[in-house]
């Protein structure tokens, strides 16, 4: 579905659907509209899909079709500020579903199980209908199995999730964001049940290779809520059309599915090989929301590692006598 978008004054609106936006044009004709194909902001009056004939009925857009059931609703409350989790309240027979070793504690009455593939597919799937499901975990590198947790007793239950390393969780209601999520490979924290984890491909190469998240990316989809997982604090910014952001290749944690993520390289060749920031930068363009996280975890893991004893890395927290200022503070292990 065509998503439009309107100037009124310097004040934008959208998306929205194409009956919104007729209705929207006809209380300002005097604004401005953009949608996707157009090169730049148009004056509404010239835009015969928003100026239908007199007394021609506003068109009403097609009732969205379920894909299943829908995802189970659930509340939750994040806690803490570096090292974050997220608590899930459970009513009697709603599930969450998260990576294998996320829970933190749950209780007694929320039954834990373990399933093959996301568990987005109704029970009486068959057996393919898994293995596709399990597959397009496999090629996000993550696992074959996914964990479900079921309320099966009565009144409230809980369920908490905790972050792998320090950082953020951003929870996000799909519908939001029209059903669909891209976010990095090892991302994804837990959703409600029924939301479908897949995968997302790259389709140019170039930006499969240096993008800094490889060719496949995940894929979240449904209608439930989703938490995603980034590092060091995370920046939420909405895009607008045509607008162009450059960002480091390994500090995009998501983004909506109408982003475009391509590359450029950074700057010169000096500055592409001395300048710190690698070859290429990922280029975002809107219009679209993005989640930027200022601590990838590449990042992370790297400066411990250059940091490490056994890479040639200081033990004596700056000391200029190295490992001989170890042996004399008494850190005498090798």
């Amino acid at each position: 579905m065509t998503q439009w978008y309107l100037s009124f004054d310097g004040n934008q609106a959208g998306p929205m659907d194409l009956s919104t936006a007729i209705a929207q044009a006809r209380q300002n004709p005097g604004g401005f509209a953009w949608r996707e194909g157009f090169a730049e902001w148009q004056p509404i009056a010239s835009i015969a899909e928003l100026n239908p004939a007199a007394g021609a009925p506003v068109p009403t857009p097609p009732p969205a079709v379920a894909s299943g059931a829908g995802a189970d609703e659930i509340d939750f409350k994040v806690f803490g500020a570096e090292m974050q989790f997220v608590e899930v309240e459970l009513d009697p027979g709603e599930s969450a579903v998260a990576e294998a070793g996320a829970m933190m504690y749950k209780d007694s009455a929320v039954d834990m199980q373990t399933v093959f593939g996301d568990g987005a597919a109704p029970s009486g799937g068959g057996f393919m209908d898994k293995l596709m499901g399990a597959g397009k975990r496999l090629l996000t590198g993550e696992g074959l199995f996914m964990t479900v947790f079921t309320h099966t007793g009565q009144g409230k239950a809980h369920v908490a999730f905790g972050a792998p390393y320090p950082g953020n969780i951003i929870p996000v209601p799909l519908p939001s964001v029209g059903g669909c999520l891209i976010c990095q490979k090892d991302s994804f924290l837990c959703a409600a049940k029924g939301v479908s984890i897949g995968i997302h491909m790259q389709k140019k190469i170039l930006t499969g290779l240096f993008g800094g998240e490889g060719f496949i990316m995940q894929k979240l989809e449904g209608d439930g809520m989703v938490f995603v997982h980034a590092g060091g604090t995370v920046v939420e910014r909405e895009l607008a059309p045509g607008e162009v952001l450059d960002v480091d290749t390994g500090c995009i944690v998501a983004l909506e599915k109408n982003v475009n993520f391509d590359i450029r390289q950074a700057g010169n060749i000096k500055t592409a090989m001395f300048g710190g920031e690698g070859l290429f930068f990922a280029t975002l363009h809107g219009p679209g929301k993005i989640w930027l996280q200022s601590l990838p975890f590449s990042r992370l893991a790297g400066r411990m590692l250059q940091a490490a004893p056994q890479r040639g890395g200081s033990r004596g927290e700056g000391s200029i006598l190295g490992s001989l200022g170890g042996l004399l503070d008494g850190d005498n292990r090798f």
